[in-house]
C-alpha cells in the first residue's frame, strides 16, 4: 500500500512541510507567530550542470513557487 503523500506526487519533505504549515496556521495567534518565526528558513542553494553552479535561490522561495504549481 502507497502512502497517501507519495500517490500525491509529493516528497516526504514537501508532505512534512505542508503539514507543519497547517499545523502552524490552525494555532491562537500568540502561539502561531512564535511558531510562524521557527519555520522561517534561510537557506540558499544551487543547480549544478555540466561543471557549473547555476543561480542561487532561497530555499524557502523555491518552495513557495513549488506549491503554487502543485496546487493548479
Amino acid at each position: 500500500m502507497t502512502a497517501a503523500w507519495k500517490a500525491a506526487g509529493l516528497t516526504y519533505n514537501r508532505y512534512l512541510a505542508i503539514a507543519a504549515r497547517t499545523v502552524r496556521r490552525s494555532l491562537k495567534e500568540t502561539p502561531r507567530l512564535n511558531s510562524e518565526r521557527r519555520g522561517q528558513m534561510d537557506l540558499r542553494f544551487a543547480k549544478w550542470e555540466n561543471g557549473k553552479q547555476g543561480e542561487g535561490k532561497s530555499l524557502a522561495q523555491a518552495n513557495n513557487e513549488a506549491l503554487a504549481q502543485a496546487e493548479k
